[in-house]
C-alpha cells in the first residue's frame, strides 16, 4: 500500500522530540529530533504546582526533574535551527491558555503552531484569544497509553474499539463547526471512515503515538496527514 498520490507528503512528528534517543521535553530531545528529520515537533505544557508554565507531561514528570519553562521551551524552538520545523504545542489541563497564547504570539511563532487539548473548552478559548491560530482536538482523555499496561491493556483496547465507532461522526463535527482545525487521534482509533469524516468536514488527522515502522507505513497508506512518534527515526525504516 502507498500513500493516495493526491495528498501531501505525511508529517512528520517527534512526540516530546524524540525520547527513544534522549529524555523527552528537553533541548536534548529537541535536538536529536531536528537532526532525524522531523517536521513538527510535539511538547507537553503544564502549569506545576509552583504556578509555572512548564514543560512537563504531568506533575510526575514536571517534580522529577527541572523542567524548561515554556519561555525557555519557545525561546529555543524560536532559533534559526528550527525555523522550517512546526510545533504541536500539547496542553495538558485547561487553564493557562492565555499564556501560552502570548508566549508564541511574543517570539512570532503562532503561525508554526498547532495547540492541541483533550479538553473542548480549552480549544474554544483559544479560539477566543487567537482567532486563526491552529488548535487540534486530542483523544482519548488520558493521562498515558494504557494500551501498553499490561493490567488493564485489554479494558483499554476494548473502549477503543467502542470509541472508534462511535468517533467519525463526532470527529467530523469538530472542524466543520469550527471548534479545532486538527483531529489528533490514538491510532488504534484510525481507519478508513475516520480518515473520511475528518477530511470530508476540512480538517487535518494526525496519529498518536506510534512506534513501530510498519504502522507507520499503514497510517500512511490510509492517508493521515501525521504521524507522531517516540522514534522519528522510524521513518526513514517504514516499509515502501
Amino acid at each position: 500500500m502507498t500513500r493516495p498520490p493526491h495528498l501531501p507528503a505525511l508529517r512528520r512528528v517527534g512526540h516530546k522530540g524524540a525520547p527513544a534517543a534522549e529524555p523527552g521535553n528537553t533541548p536534548a530531545s529537541f535536538e536529536a529530533a531536528l537532526a532525524f528529520g522531523v517536521d513538527m515537533i510535539e511538547f507537553d505544557v503544564l502549569r506545576a504546582p509552583d504556578g509555572r508554565v512548564v514543560l512537563a507531561h504531568d506533575f510526575e514528570d514536571a517534580a522529577g526533574r527541572e523542567p524548561m519553562t515554556l519561555a525557555e521551551g519557545l525561546d529555543l524552538l524560536a532559533g534559526e535551527a528550527y525555523a522550517d520545523v512546526e510545533l504541536d504545542v500539547d496542553l495538558k489541563l485547561p487553564g493557562y491558555e492565555r499564556e501560552v497564547v502570548e508566549e508564541l504570539r511574543s517570539r512570532g511563532l503562532t503561525e508554526r503552531a498547532l495547540v492541541c487539548s483533550t479538553w473542548p473548552e480549552s480549544l474554544y478559548r483559544l479560539g477566543q484569544l487567537a482567532p486563526g491560530l491552529r488548535r487540534g482536538w486530542s483523544l482519548p482523555r488520558a493521562r498515558r497509553d494504557w494500551t501498553r499496561v499490561p493490567l488493564v491493556s485489554l479494558a483499554a483496547l476494548a473502549y477503543l474499539r467502542l470509541l472508534r465507532a462511535w468517533l467519525p461522526r463526532r470527529a467530523a463535527r469538530m472542524p466543520r463547526e469550527r471548534r479545532c482545525e486538527a483531529v489528533v487521534a490514538h491510532h488504534l482509533l484510525i481507519g478508513p471512515r475516520l480518515v473520511a469524516a475528518v477530511r470530508g468536514a476540512g480538517g487535518l488527522l494526525y496519529a498518536w503515538t506510534v512506534d513501530e515502522a510498519d504502522q507507520i507505513a499503514t497510517l500512511d497508506a490510509l492517508g493521515v496527514d501525521g504521524v507522531i512518534t517516540n522514534d522519528p527515526r522510524l521513518f526513514a525504516a517504514r516499509p515502501h
